[in-house]
């Protein structure tokens, strides 16, 4: 049996724009989802809609913890963690289709 993934990902309107942080178990549906405007109110509004950042959890309650800390995190903090794995930027997005 294959083992379910969970994805804690980053959303960002641009570089050092607005930061959205979520949970979900179909990565490339759920960018999708914000990409269309269908996935929530505040990625619509602030235009977030570049993938950023992830990693895969197989426990979805590891995926969840994650993402509750990096909510909590400074601001500056998720900075760092996006330029560690990505320090330009770059829409991941294309590389999930």
């Amino acid at each position: 049996m294959m083992e379910r993934l969970y994805f804690v990902y980053i959303l960002a309107s641009r570089k050092d724009g607005t930061l959205y942080v979520g949970v979900t178990n179909d990565l490339s549906r759920r960018v999708w989802e914000h990409r269309e405007g269908r996935a929530s109110a505040f990625t619509r509004k602030y235009q977030v809609k570049r993938l950023v950042w992830c990693e895969g959890f197989e426990d979805v309650a590891d995926a969840i913890a994650t993402e509750k800390r990096l909510k909590a995190w400074r601001r500056a903090w998720k900075i760092s963690l996006i330029e560690k794995a990505n320090p330009e930027w770059s829409d991941l997005y294309p590389e999930l289709v």
